[in-house]
């Protein structure tokens, strides 16, 4: 794409915006390619250093083999996807620069990534932008109802431009709540980070937990990178709870929770999903036994297939945000091939169909895009959930509950996603 071509299609949506913008791209059989010719890219914000770094690699691989797979089924529009990745370090200020780098410099049609911490205080700087953000990291309650394209995937002009490939924290946090009040702890301890996706995440679980009849004896908020938390466990542990929700970075996670072990506090621990982790397990060692963490689901109705050709790309290990980034770019080259266009707009108009109920089920690109080769819809079915996009570009899944023994984390429990409905209104997600 002409570096001037992107200012054509601001003028054009602006132009056309006011009046309900009414898509022409966005149907089979339209044949047409406006989007130019030769490679397709995608741009990936990436936590390639920084306090998430540990799960970028299963996120990078997964990627990288969804392309190879995409590519080696001759592409969408007959053409290669290359993925261009820069790091954010999950940084706000950075990942305004990495968005604006991908967009302008490398001329991404659509980025595949970006944090809660990242996207939330973006929002406004995002939606300006106009490219969709398929991404498989954020869980914030804050996404519940925004992004996605209203229903209406022709008409952009109330679209949000951000769709998420994994579970929100209102589903996951749930999972937590349901396990914990299941587990008969009806009164826990808190103590969390000040990052935005800690706060979510706490956020998320302390409301489902109290709304469901527990009890929040103590929430300690504390600064990341400490060399010690003994005297934020004191002030955590002069209530009286029979359990305690973490939910911080991994590395400042370690350091608590060895402060916790060396200190004696008992209680159970309840961990945020991303700090099921084997490291964490083995460093903390036998008195992090019996902890569990409720991630989103690696359930989805291809997580077998996907898995299989994961594990051929490379030995990153998996976590939960690796089948939602498979999911991704699945989903934009779908997008991509059914509107006819390697456009902005038509992978935003197109996501909706290729993804929800109704048309032919299919677990990869390549029988995506022998069908619709052949005129029919196709509905993707992912491997972390079916990807069956709300109005609001969410996706609702099972729930993983990981328990620590002796040094690893192990799957203890899946709870399906119907077990939650109660905790997800209708419309509101």
């Amino acid at each position: 794409m002409p570096e001037d071509s992107t200012v054509d299609r601001r003028t054009f949506l602006k132009v056309a915006g006011g009046g309900g913008l009414v898509a022409t791209a966005g149907c089979i059989g339209l044949g047409g390619d406006d989007g130019g010719s030769g490679e397709i890219v995608l741009g990936q914000p990436a936590a390639l250093t920084g306090d998430w770094d540990f799960l970028q690699p299963g996120v990078s691989q997964a990627t990288d083999v969804a392309v190879q797979q995409i590519n080696d089924a001759g592409g969408p529009l007959d053409r290669e996807i290359t993925v261009e990745r820069r790091d954010t370090a999950v940084n706000p200020q950075e990942a305004r620069s990495v968005t604006t780098q991908l967009i302008e410099n490398d001329e991404a049609v659509a980025l595949i990534g970006l944090f809660s911490s990242e996207i939330n205080p973006l929002w406004d700087f995002l939606q300006e932008q106009e490219t969709p953000i398929v991404t498989p990291w954020p869980g914030s309650s804050f996404l519940d109802t925004r992004g996605g394209d209203m229903g209406t995937p022709d008409d952009i002009s109330d679209d949000e431009w951000v769709w998420r490939t994994v579970i929100g924290d209102t589903v996951h946090t749930a999972g937590a709540a349901f396990r914990a009040l299941e587990q008969g702890h009806d009164t826990v301890g808190i103590i969390n980070g000040t990052a935005e996706g800690a706060r979510s995440w706490v956020d998320g679980f302390r409301t489902a937990y109290e709304d469901n009849g527990g009890t929040v004896a103590e929430q300690v908020e504390v600064n990341l990178g400490e060399s010690s938390y003994q005297s934020a466990l004191e002030r955590l542990f002069s209530a009286d709870f029979s359990a305690f929700a973490v939910s911080m970075p991994l590395e400042s996670a370690t350091t608590l929770l060895s402060d916790w072990s060396d200190g004696g506090y008992g209680g159970q621990p309840i961990l945020s999903d991303p700090l099921s982790q084997n490291s964490l397990a083995e460093q903390v060692g036998s008195d992090l036994n019996g902890a569990w963490a409720a991630s989103p689901g690696q359930a989805g109705p291809n997580f077998d297939s996907f898995k299989e050709v994961y594990e051929q790309g490379g030995d990153a290990e998996l976590n939960g945000w690796t089948p939602p980034s498979w999911d991704a770019v699945n989903a934009i080259a779908l997008a991509i091939h059914r509107g006819g266009e390697a456009t902005p707009e038509a992978i935003q108009q197109n996501l909706g169909p290729v993804t929800r109920d109704g048309g032919t089920e299919v677990a990869n690109f390549a029988d995506g895009k022998e069908a619709l080769d052949n005129g029919d819809e196709v509905n993707y079915q992912g491997a972390a959930t079916p990807t069956n996009f709300t109005n609001f570009g969410n996706v609702i899944g099972p729930v993983v509950v990981s328990e620590a023994q002796d040094g690893e984390f192990t799957e203890a429990e899946i709870i399906p996603a119907s077990d939650l409905s109660d905790f997800v209104a209708e419309d509101e997600y």
